[in-house]
């Protein structure tokens, strides 16, 4: 039997899950309200969190699997990409976890662990997983990124963004408009009242898969300071239509590059991953495009879809049994390409 013990600590959610013989028995997540009233993540404030809270949330994650700390077979850990500090107290938790158990470690690249978010079974029988090769849209507030899945580690990023991320474009958007942070969810939120063909905003127009949501951004904001000087109440009175034009556009670009990929490729397996694949206009768009085009598409819970220990679990699990291990010297990283 094995039993893999989950830590992810890349950003500002402290995370443990226990996962055995590939089946998940806990997630535990917790999240840090203290960034809110800063518009943004803090990293001296997200590491000292981490330290707070990662006993506690291990221990949690041990007593609802059922397990002690005994049975565990293997730390699985997040090493990058992330924030540093934050990276540090994960790192270190699990090395010296594993030294006081005398069981391997495992290093996990965060973003693989998005991708592979799409294996985690919850009950022995679940076998609604991609199959391979297949292609895995992932989107968050730092990444946009279109993945050849060939093998659960052989992966090629087929195409990325040059500039800003969709989940990034999403939020400084609604920072603009006053929505708070994070402010993807709000534009998700208010999208559904509003008239997605009310406003039209610049589309880029960059070669192969790559992506690009810098323009885009701009003439968002050239909109707004035009309207502005006309009406200091533009955007109260438009908020959900600007909300619902710009959730629209950034999902057709994202998916008119997918698309492309999909049918280059000639490749009908297709999943999407990362904090924006919670959208719910990005998986309609999904559900479309599976209708359309014969997709199989794999949507992740919403559980899976942000930071999660369960996906470093998993990934744990597959590198544990190539006996993939990671030496006690190994450091973080903050940047890395797939």
């Amino acid at each position: 039997m094995i039993t893999i013990l989950g830590i992810e600590s890349s950003c500002d959610d402290t995370a443990a899950a226990v996962l055995q013989d590939g089946v998940l028995l806990s997630n535990i997540i917790s999240s840090q309200k203290v960034h809110e009233s800063y518009g943004g993540v803090v990293p001296e404030l997200a590491s000292r969190a981490h330290q707070q809270n990662i006993i506690p949330v291990v221990d949690q994650a041990l007593k609802k699997a059922g397990v002690n700390k005994e049975d565990i077979t293997a730390i699985a850990f997040t090493r990058g990409p992330g924030l540093m500090g934050s990276l540090l107290v994960g790192t270190s938790f699990a090395k010296g976890f594993s030294s006081a158990l005398n069981v391997p470690m495992v290093d996990v690249n965060h973003l693989h662990a998005h991708v592979l978010a799409h294996f985690i079974k919850e009950k022995v029988d679940d076998n609604n997983q991609p199959k391979f090769p297949f292609l895995c849209l992932l989107v968050s507030g730092g990444n946009s990124q279109i993945v050849l899945v060939k093998s659960y580690k052989d992966m090629d990023i087929i195409g990325q963004t040059i500039d800003d991320a969709a989940g990034e474009a999403f939020d400084k958007c609604a920072k603009v408009m006053g929505l708070g942070y994070p402010g993807g969810p709000v534009v998700d939120r208010l999208a559904k009242e509003g008239d997605a063909d009310k406003f039209k905003f610049n589309k880029p127009h960059i070669q192969g898969y790559d992506y690009s949501f810098s323009g885009l951004k701009t003439s968002f904001l050239y909109l707004l300071r035009d309207e502005l000087k006309k009406d200091p109440d533009f955007i109260e009175k438009n908020k959900a239509d600007l909300c619902a034009s710009l959730q629209k556009t950034i999902i057709e670009v994202l998916m008119d590059k997918l698309r492309k990929a999909a049918k280059d490729l000639n490749i009908n397996e297709v999943a999407v991953a990362g904090g924006v694949s919670a959208n719910s206009g990005l998986r309609a768009a999904f559900e479309d495009h599976a209708k359309r085009y014969g997709w199989k598409i794999y949507i992740p819970p919403f559980g899976y879809t942000t930071d999660n220990a369960a996906m470093i679990a998993m990934t744990g699990y597959f590198k544990y049994q190539d006996k993939e291990f990671c030496p006690m010297d190994a450091a973080p990283f903050s940047r890395v390409v797939m």
